[in-house]
């Protein structure tokens, strides 16, 4: 059974005052003001606190990443040579889970759901690994048995025509397939993460 995921979202997206995973129903619209708030503050937030709010949006968007493998992905970038901001989001994106969102199910939620109960193949094989690292060329499918489920099906419907450059998707297979790691300008998020200031905080705090 895949279930639907609303209520702690919906915190989320209040706590940042945005519609951060770019549901079709806004809860901002219902309300407006962060959880336990009920009058609006002036108060000036400092460059850490704005540090910090990025770093807890970019968490919130990938489905609630823990600091610990922010900060490992963050050491991997650097050790890498090029863009650490690019590099970071590039192994953020390579994410199985992240992949499944992006080719197949409404929510994050669903698809670390997906994920973690075994529905996923990867190049023919299962992972129930989250946090696996896909590479460019491997093919990502859903298994026969889940594909027929209405919720999956119509949300991998809704997705076809949201695809970025760097997936792929066979529409009569329900499979997909990662082409080539992204580059920092073709990565969609549902709101805007200044990345250079989640490494900037990383640098900081790690």
């Amino acid at each position: 059974m895949v279930r639907k995921y609303s209520k702690p979202s919906n915190r989320i997206s209040r706590r940042f005052g945005i519609n951060i995973f770019g549901k079709p129903r806004n809860p901002l619209l219902h309300k407006p003001n962060k959880p336990g708030m009920h009058k609006s503050s002036h108060r000036k937030t400092s460059e850490y606190g704005k540090q910090l709010e990025e770093k807890q949006k970019l968490c919130a968007v990938y489905g609630r990443l823990t600091k610990k493998v922010l900060v490992k992905y963050y050491r991997e970038a650097l050790r890498q040579h090029g863009n650490t901001p690019e590099i970071l989001l590039q192994l953020i994106e390579s994410r199985l889970d992240v992949l499944v969102h992006k080719m197949f199910t409404s929510s994050i939620f669903m698809a670390q759901q997906l994920v973690s109960h075994g529905h996923v193949l990867v190049d023919g094989k299962k992972v129930d690994i989250r946090s696996y690292l896909v590479k460019p060329g491997q093919e990502i499918k859903i298994t026969e048995k889940l594909q027929s489920n209405p919720n999956v099906k119509m949300a991998f419907e809704s997705k076809i025509g949201e695809l970025p450059e760097y997936i792929s998707v066979e529409k009569t297979k329900m499979s997909g397939k990662y082409l080539q790691k992204p580059n920092i300008e073709n990565i969609n998020h549902t709101v805007p993460i200044n990345t250079q200031t989640v490494c900037e905080f990383l640098a900081y705090t790690s």
